[in-house]
């Protein structure tokens, strides 16, 4: 199906900048609409034969840029910057040297390679911009899902990697999430020799999945992998790098209660975590604890997204005691406002479901109580607002 996508990051016209997102997020296509090859100078790392003419010589790049036309091309696009991070410094010094530059635009599925010491990142003379996989803003604007067909039960399901969710066909889309999953693990991990025990790392992928939104435990999974702790901390710093996901710290700012102290892990998309777990042909039906997980899952991953667009300085959290109480997701905002959020999937949350919201409450008693349901009306329960999904979104100014 061929749908029309306008995604919701702004690119900068005229500052160069980094563009990084886990793969088929769509950085080429939006980098290729907004910037057309009249105006800019393109080069894909992924195609062998360039990237092997730059390996010989670098300043066959330099030499390529030196030649253009001034007046017409004005972007120079590296799509894959991570396959060849010392490109970077011929970046820098045609930045510096260079009498009216191009702007530069360097996209990348992994900053693996990036992080590593010595490798020029610029110096602060290059934006660092996210693009994650569509969002349900996104989504809402297209015409097909207008007029409340939104597709809430697809997108637990198969996720938003847009090629991924404009497929209709699930067969298609269940092959194409499969063969999303063995190409990171062929390219992203064996070619680019991330890790040097392949098989440890296939299962602790598979148990990292498993446990998706759950509090890590470095040493079960150790134990269960046959590596160490320290190896375990390192393949989750490889999906980081690889921007497979993310970690959801502990709220520690308490010293009245003992607090839990593991973060928590999610990966970016909802498909992509459930083709790991193998459960891609299981049903997901509303009121099942897997329905719950993929749809708390789908919301924090929204709510960090849409702020990261925004650009707003939020610092995320959850909250747990050793007591067992919790609060899915906790926002802290610049001016120390603070919004404790518990996600239910049901249309009637009960207020003796939502006592994690107290117990926070009662160390930040300025906190704002919010329950995101699948409510269709909005309605306030002992100081705690209980709202339909959509709603959250506008209390976060997003």
């Amino acid at each position: 199906m061929d749908c029309q996508i306008t995604r919701l990051l702004p690119l900068p016209a005229k500052s160069s900048f980094f563009l990084f997102g886990p793969r088929q997020v769509g950085k080429s296509t939006l980098i290729k609409a907004l910037f057309p090859k009249t105006k800019a100078l393109y080069f894909n790392l992924l195609d062998r034969e360039l990237i092997t003419s730059l390996r010989r010589s670098l300043k066959n790049f330099r030499e390529a840029i030196i030649a253009r036309d001034k007046d017409q091309v004005t972007h120079v696009i590296v799509d894959e910057i991570q396959k060849l991070p010392e490109l970077l410094d011929e970046v820098h010094f045609i930045m510096e040297e260079m009498n009216r530059p191009p702007f530069f635009i360097l996209s990348g599925s992994s900053a693996r390679k990036l992080k590593q010491s010595g490798v020029n990142m610029l110096g602060g003379r290059a934006l660092s911009l996210r693009l994650g996989a569509l969002s349900h803003k996104e989504i809402e604007a297209m015409e097909e899902f207008k007029d409340d067909n939104f597709p809430l039960v697809k997108i637990l399901k198969y996720g938003t990697l847009p090629d991924i969710f404009t497929e209709f066909d699930q067969d298609l889309v269940k092959l194409k999430l499969k063969s999303y999953y063995d190409t990171y693990i062929k390219e992203e991990i064996r070619i680019e020799a991330l890790v040097r025990n392949l098989d440890a790392f296939s299962i602790f992928l598979e148990m990292a999945a498993e446990d998706n939104g759950n509090l890590i435990n470095y040493s079960n999974l150790a134990q269960d992998t046959g590596v160490s702790h320290v190896t375990i901390k390192e393949y989750y710093q490889i999906l980081i790098d690889t921007l497979m996901g993310f970690y959801l710290r502990p709220y520690t700012k308490s010293k009245r209660k003992r607090l839990v102290k593991s973060p928590k892990f999610y990966f970016f998309d909802t498909g992509v975590v459930r083709t790991i777990q193998g459960s891609l042909s299981l049903d997901l039906d509303y009121g099942t604890d897997e329905f719950g997980r993929c749809f708390e899952h789908f919301l924090i991953r929204e709510i960090i997204l849409l702020s990261s667009y925004a650009n707003k300085d939020y610092s995320f959290y959850f909250y747990r005691t050793e007591a067992g109480a919790e609060v899915d997701l906790i926002v802290e905002k610049p001016n120390e406002e603070i919004l404790a959020i518990e996600i239910k999937s049901n249309s009637n949350p009960k207020l003796k479901n939502l006592r994690g919201l107290k117990s926070f409450q009662s160390i930040n008693p300025q906190a704002k109580l919010y329950c995101v349901s699948l409510a269709k009306h909005r309605r306030e329960e002992s100081g705690i607002l209980i709202l339909p999904w959509r709603e959250i979104f506008a209390e976060l100014d997003l």
